[in-house]
């Protein structure tokens, strides 16, 4: 049979690393938001997060996993492995510690901050941004950050006090989309707001009270440009400072008794309602060139 461990740098402590050993120690304290800050590092569970962060070359810094999961997703630490990341097989108790999940996966890999400075991001030309303006709900976060990758766009931002991209749960809902966009912090959401704007996206504010319906935007045209879409809070919205200062208030229409969307399928109908007019031929209003 072959050996559980060929193929794969392991330490060379004896046995399993268990929840005193101190490496599992020093990571188990990444699921503080502090402890996140203070070493620019984080942790990403489970094999499909681990595998988007191998893509990411030098973001993954450590992978621990049962000798089970070792051996189930062997390519993940031959991946690890060819990278030069150590991986360190744990016990199931150790494994649980590190994991925030009820049913853990097996893998927990520690990784560097992703972080992308504004004008780093914007000087890429994204065409499509989201911004998260004072979201505070990890889960709400991280699936519009999800859903932001799969729409194309080239950055999200995390306006204000938003909530840690960081944090396990966030990590989680992205669905390993974190390590696909550029992920941007800026503290002062006007500022950011005045530099988006400068880049030359058009900046789109989301409110239910919105003055623009989103189907006559889409059918004027107004979304087949660069654009920077505004998303707030679900409890409180956007603030007034950030409503003012977009180039338009958008609403989502509601056709049915639905008393209105939440963050997440507000964030998807408008994305994607940004991203079908980028990728439409340039033509008359509603139809394809040549037509």
């Amino acid at each position: 049979m072959q050996s559980p461990s060929r193929g794969r740098r392991l330490d060379a402590v004896p046995g399993p690393f268990t929840p005193r050993t101190p490496r599992v120690v020093a990571a188990r304290r990444l699921q503080r938001r502090r402890d996140r800050e203070a070493t620019g590092r984080f942790l990403a569970e489970g094999p499909q997060a681990v595998r988007e962060g191998l893509g990411r070359a030098g973001t993954v810094v450590e992978l621990f996993g049962t000798p089970a999961a070792l051996d189930r997703y062997a390519d993940l630490a031959a991946e690890a492995a060819r990278a030069d990341v150590p991986v360190s097989e744990v016990t199931e108790e150790a494994l649980a510690a590190l994991a925030e999940t009820v049913a853990p996966q097996g893998l927990v890999a520690v990784c560097r901050h992703l972080d992308v400075p504004l004008d780093q991001a914007l000087a890429r030309g994204p065409r499509l941004v989201a911004v998260l303006a004072e979201i505070r709900d990890p889960g709400n976060a991280g699936t519009v950050l999800r859903t932001a990758d799969a729409a194309g766009a080239g950055a999200v931002v995390f306006a204000g006090d938003a909530v840690d991209p960081y944090n396990g749960k966030c990590v989680r809902a992205s669905a390993g989309s974190l390590f696909h966009v550029d992920v941007v912090r800026a503290p002062d959401p006007a500022q950011a707001v005045d530099a988006l704007r400068a880049a030359g996206l058009t900046v789109l504010a989301t409110t239910g009270y919105g003055d623009t319906d989103l189907d006559d935007l889409a059918d004027a045209g107004r979304l087949a440009t660069p654009t920077a879409w505004l998303f707030g809070s679900e409890a409180h919205g956007l603030p007034r400072q950030l409503t003012e200062a977009a180039d338009a208030r958008v609403r989502v229409p509601l056709h049915g008794r639905a008393e209105s969307l939440n963050l997440a399928a507000a964030a998807a109908v408008c994305l994607y309602a940004s991203a079908r007019a980028l990728r439409r031929p340039s033509g008359p209003r509603g139809h394809t060139a040549g037509e």
